[in-house]
């Protein structure tokens, strides 16, 4: 039994972790988060203290204060000066006090009506506290959704207008919790542009630390998640906790030490350009929340959260279906190609061993740079030399899938639905434009334009024979305006959202066979919210291999490796211009879900044989790294001239061992391996050579490299 209730206090077990709760005159207060407890028995022994000007709601007991207890929700206004987690808005003031009116214990996970949640998580508990605000007529429900085979814990909330009158929510954050006083670190991924997942680790002091979006998505310097470790918390060892958030928009998450040294974490949607008004009997959901703890290291934290995405966010039907390698048209020709250019990079793809041929922008409207089109989403035949039909099936004679490349979210002001609806575009009345790459948002807050767009999507995948759909969505979100009244302004960007995932819910649903990637400029909306829609997710526009090292290790925190395209590029890189062996360029690439994006027609013919050599070895090293358990090895963001990653299947390992720059009169890296059998022998791929698991794990294996920069060694181990 996951949950259960003994007199004030509530259990909530995951695997090896716990969340206890006591009910204290129906406020409820966190005891414990972190490692499995079984039986509390201190529930009334702490915090009863009177600390210097704090708040006490009952007379003449200056012993309780909301500012010194540990809380699961924070409310404004009785006495925590600490950020609260909810603001709502009623009879002119935003003091609530809700309290417990009742709990529910239920089988399986509490669905959402308009939110995304987990799937395939039959086996879990959820606890469904209600508590009430009386004088604001709020009802406020607090779930927790939980299994006994995972170490991950959902939390979303349900407010309710019980009232005769609208309430307002200006702050309503999905999951909160306050811990002791400790000497953490916040761990963040963040970045920009082109350097996404940038992994930042630094020590919480007393005051406010913030990550967050307002820009319409999550955005490539942000990433919707936290984890606080103990200070000396290592890869290997050690405690820490991660929060991640099942949104694509604005969101925030934030640790706030305060002058106690107790840390109160929380995440959920972003204040900025948010208010949500409930008129009588409405309800209002949070975006779930994901809590997943480890009590040995981050690489276990990370393998938590990895499993977790792939087997209960990601779509059932390619959550362990290996990906094929493909080969997109992109930095091959940008816009400048017609249907013989693109059936020659075809031609070049099959007979190398690629299996998906991707046509990226340009193919629709009148859609010759990035200045146009947007919206027109009918098919430039004269382009293409034919139909798309045409082309689709001299791909598939050829032996590949099809993929192809969509911006529904936006809108070109030189496109015909433009013209036709210029008002479905966001913007803010009697102002002009706020434009970036030429290109403006369709409201999505609009349910006419959601069944404009479920309806010509739907009329291209439905009349052609489509295997992968890379979905983009190239700039953010300003000038929010299109509302008629203040709040309705302010409620815009959720409402997006909301008109968003019931498009791709509805096209994923209908479509169940395409692999769809999420793309946003890269990894502009890389998070959980696209991940339970689109299984892939193009991690970066930036091709180049070492400054994809970076990017790749911050994914690995809390993604999995199968939703992660890597890509080979031409040499010198289009971002960088750095120039880099072939060799490298795989290795790198095959750390993720392997594909090419450059003009294999105009390659040497030692290049292209070097590729053929990397399709085939990609094959047979597929499932280990997209199925697999990965082990950051070295950090290359910590030791910046080096990288090593490793990946155990079954009986089988892969481990590529990166060096940027050549070194002079230094000894070589000793590389020591993870999670094999001690007793256990390996033998490497290709070599009579045979390790036994703890050679490789305690003694480790010298990474003899030539002289030169940007090399790599790819080592393939197999189980004797």
């Amino acid at each position: 039994m996951s949950i259960r209730v003994e007199e004030t206090l509530f259990y909530i077990h995951g695997k090896n972790t716990s969340i206890i709760i006591e009910n204290v005159n129906g406020y409820l207060l966190l005891r414990h988060v972190g490692r499995r407890v079984n039986h509390y028995h201190n529930a009334n022994a702490v915090f009863e203290k009177d600390h210097a000007f704090s708040g006490n709601p009952e007379p003449h007991n200056r012993t309780f204060s909301f500012d010194t207890q540990r809380q699961v929700i924070g409310q404004h206004g009785l006495g925590d000066f600490r950020q609260p987690s909810l603001k709502v808005q009623h009879h002119q003031n935003e003091v609530t006090d809700f309290k417990l009116a009742d709990y529910e214990i239920v089988k399986g996970n509490v669905a959402l009506t308009t939110l995304p949640t987990v799937h395939s998580f039959d086996d879990a508990e959820s606890i469904i506290f209600t508590l009430v605000d009386e004088v604001a007529q709020v009802s406020l429900k607090l779930i927790y959704t939980v299994s006994a085979t995972a170490d991950t814990i959902l939390v979303h909330q349900v407010f309710e207008n019980k009232g005769e009158a609208p309430v307002v929510l200006h702050r309503a954050l999905s999951a909160m919790f306050d811990v002791p006083a400790k000497a953490y670190d916040v761990i963040t991924l963040q970045g920009a542009y082109a350097r996404e997942k940038t992994v930042r680790r630094q020590p919480v002091t007393q005051g406010f630390y913030k990550v967050g979006s307002n820009r319409g998505a999550s955005g490539h310097g942000q990433t919707p998640a936290l984890i606080l470790a103990d200070n000396q918390t290592t890869e290997q060892a050690g405690e820490a906790f991660a929060l991640q958030l099942i949104y694509s928009g604005n969101f925030q998450t934030f640790v706030e030490q305060n002058q106690l040294n107790e840390v109160r974490v929380a995440i959920g949607l972003n204040d900025d350009n948010f208010s949500w008004q409930l008129n009588p009997g409405e309800q209002f959901e949070t975006p779930v929340a994901l809590f997943s703890y480890s009590a040995n290291g981050l690489n276990a934290l990370s393998d938590e959260s990895r499993r977790f995405v792939q087997n209960h966010i990601i779509p059932a039907t390619f959550a362990h279906e290996l990906r094929p390698i493909l080969v997109n048209n992109w930095e091959a020709t940008y816009f400048d190609f017609n249907g013989e250019k693109l059936l020659a990079l075809a031609d070049e793809a099959a007979a190398l061993g690629i299996e998906l041929f991707v046509l990226d922008d340009g193919w629709f409207g009148n859609r010759f740079d990035d200045n146009r089109a947007l919206g027109d989403w009918w098919v430039n035949e004269e382009k293409l030399g034919g139909t798309l039909k045409e082309l689709i099936g001299e791909v598939h004679q050829r032996g590949l899938k099809f993929g192809i490349w969509l911006e529904p979210e936006m809108i070109s002001e030189d496109s015909d639905l433009y013209r036709n609806h210029p008002d479905w575009a966001i913007q803010v009345p009697n102002r002009s434009h706020t434009y970036s790459r030429n290109q403006l948002v369709l409201d999505l807050s609009n349910p006419e334009v959601v069944e404009y767009l479920k309806s010509t999507i739907d009329q291209l995948l439905e009349n052609h024979e489509i295997d992968y759909v890379k979905w983009d969505m190239n700039r953010n979100i300003t000038k929010i305006g299109n509302g008629t009244t203040y709040l309705e302004t302010k409620a815009q960007s959720h409402a997006y959202m909301l008109g968003l995932y019931d498009l791709v819910s509805y096209l994923t649903e209908k479509h169940d066979n395409i692999l769809f990637e999420s793309c946003s400029g890269g990894g502009g909306r890389n998070d959980l919210g696209m991940l339970r829609y689109f299984p892939q997710v193009w991690a970066s526009d930036d091709t180049d291999a070492m400054a994809r090292l970076p990017i790749q290790y911050g994914s690995s925190y809390l993604y999995p490796t199968i939703s992660m395209g890597a890509h080979v590029s031409v040499s010198p890189n289009h971002q960088l211009g750095r120039t880099t062996p072939i060799e490298t360029r795989g290795h790198v690439a095959m750390m993720g879900n392997l594909g090419y994006e450059l003009d294999l027609t105009s390659l040497s013919a030692a290049d292209k044989a070097v590729i053929k050599e990397q399709v085939a070895a990609y094959k047979k090293l597929r499932p280990i790294i997209q199925l697999g358990k990965q082990y950051r090895l070295i950090n290359p963001e910590a030791d910046s001239n080096e990288a090593a990653v490793q990946f155990n299947y079954q009986d089988q390992v892969v481990v590529t061992y990166v060096r940027i720059l050549s070194t002079i009169e230094t000894i070589e890296t000793t590389l020591k391996l993870a999670g094999l059998e001690e007793d256990g022998l390996y033998r490497l791929v290709d070599s009579d050579t045979v390790y036994s698991g703890a050679e490789l794990m305690y003694a480790g294996l010298t990474m003899d490299m030539p002289q030169g920069d940007f090399l790599t060694k790819q080592l393939h181990f197999i189980k004797q």
